[in-house]
C-alpha cells in the first residue's frame, strides 16, 4: 500500500482519489474547499496549496502528488504560480514524486494538427502561456515530474466550454450556439479518463520529465450537441456559430482568447498513453451519459 496526495477536490482530483482509495492505498484529498468525503480509503483535508509548509506536513511520506488545483479561468496567469510553486516545494520537502494535470493551451493556435505529447510547448495566450511556465516549474523540481494534458472536458461535474456554453440550451431543447467552427473534429476527453491516465502516469517506469496526453475521443462540435440532444430526447431547433462580437457581447471574454481551439481540426495523438500507460478512451455515449447524469 503507498500514500498519495490529491490537490484539488473537483471532478478529476476527486475521480483520481476514488482510483487510489479504491486499490486500497491511503489517499489524502485536499483543496481550500475541500467539502464531504464518502470515499474508500480517502481522507479529505482542508488546506491552501500555496502553503507549501503546510501541504508538506499532509504529505510527509507520500509516494507521489498529484497537482489537480485549479484556478478561476480568469486568474489564471495570476492564481496558478503560487499554486504551482506551493505544490512543488512541498514535493521537494517530502521527496514526492509529482504528477501535473495540464491541459493542451501551451502548444498555441500554430502548432500542428495532430498534437503529439513531444511537441514543443509554443504558447500563442495569456493562459497558455501560464500553463507552460507551471509545467516548466514543475519539470525543474528536484523530484520527477510528469504531465498529462487534457483537451476539453466531458463528465458529470466538469466546467469547460461545452457544459457553459452549450449544454444548458441543449437541456432545455432550444435553439444552441457554441464556439468556433461548429463542424471541426475536436478532441474530448473524459474527466474518468484523465484520472486514470493521471493514475497510470504516476506508475510510469520510464523516464520521466515527459508529457502524456489523455486517451480522447473526436467528433465536432454539432455531432456532440446532436449526440446529447438525443440522449435527452429532445429536438434542438438549430444550431449555430456564436461570432466573435457577439461573444463579446454576452461576456465571453475569457472564451474569446481560446476560441481558437475550435476554429479548425484539433486532433491529439494519444498512442503514447496507450500504449505505455494502458489507458483507453471511454465512448463518447459514456462520456456524454456522464455528463448528463443529473438529467436522464
Amino acid at each position: 500500500m503507498s500514500f498519495y496526495v490529491v490537490v484539488g477536490a473537483g471532478p478529476v482530483g476527486r475521480e483520481t482519489a476514488r482510483l487510489l482509495g479504491e486499490e486500497g492505498h491511503d489517499v489524502v484529498l485536499t483543496s481550500r474547499g475541500v467539502g464531504s468525503n464518502a470515499l474508500q480509503n480517502v481522507r479529505t483535508v482542508q488546506s491552501d496549496a500555496t502553503n507549501a509548509a503546510e501541504l508538506a506536513r499532509i504529505s510527509r511520506n507520500a509516494d507521489a502528488i498529484f497537482m489537480c488545483a485549479m484556478a478561476a479561468y480568469h486568474r489564471w496567469p495570476t492564481d496558478f504560480f503560487p499554486i504551482i510553486d506551493g505544490t512543488v516545494r512541498a514535493a521537494e520537502a517530502v521527496g514526492a514524486k509529482l504528477v501535473v494535470l495540464g491541459n493542451l493551451y501551451g502548444y498555441g493556435k500554430d502548432a500542428e494538427s495532430p498534437l503529439h505529447s513531444d511537441l514543443s510547448l509554443d504558447p500563442t495566450s495569456k493562459k497558455g502561456t501560464a500553463r507552460t511556465i507551471m509545467w516548466q516549474r514543475a519539470v525543474r523540481a528536484d523530484v520527477p515530474a510528469v504531465e498529462v494534458r487534457s483537451s476539453d472536458y466531458l463528465g458529470h461535474g466538469a466546467i469547460s466550454s461545452f457544459s457553459l456554453v452549450a449544454l444548458p440550451s441543449i437541456i432545455e431543447g432550444k435553439p444552441t450556439a457554441f464556439i468556433g467552427n461548429l463542424d471541426a473534429t475536436h478532441a474530448w476527453s473524459f474527466t474518468k479518463d484523465v484520472a486514470r491516465t493521471l493514475v497510470a502516469a504516476s506508475r510510469y517506469t520510464g523516464e520521466w520529465g515527459r508529457a502524456f496526453h489523455v486517451p480522447s475521443q473526436h467528433a465536432p462540435s454539432r455531432e456532440l450537441i446532436r449526440a446529447t440532444a438525443a440522449m435527452l430526447h429532445r429536438e434542438i431547433p438549430g444550431t449555430r456559430s456564436y461570432s466573435i462580437s457577439e461573444m463579446e457581447a454576452l461576456g465571453m471574454h475569457e472564451l474569446i482568447e481560446m476560441s481558437y481551439l475550435f476554429d479548425k481540426p484539433l486532433l491529439v495523438d494519444s498512442s503514447d498513453a496507450e500504449t505505455l500507460l494502458g489507458v483507453k478512451a471511454s465512448s463518447l455515449g459514456v462520456m456524454i451519459a456522464d455528463t448528463l447524469r443529473d438529467h436522464l
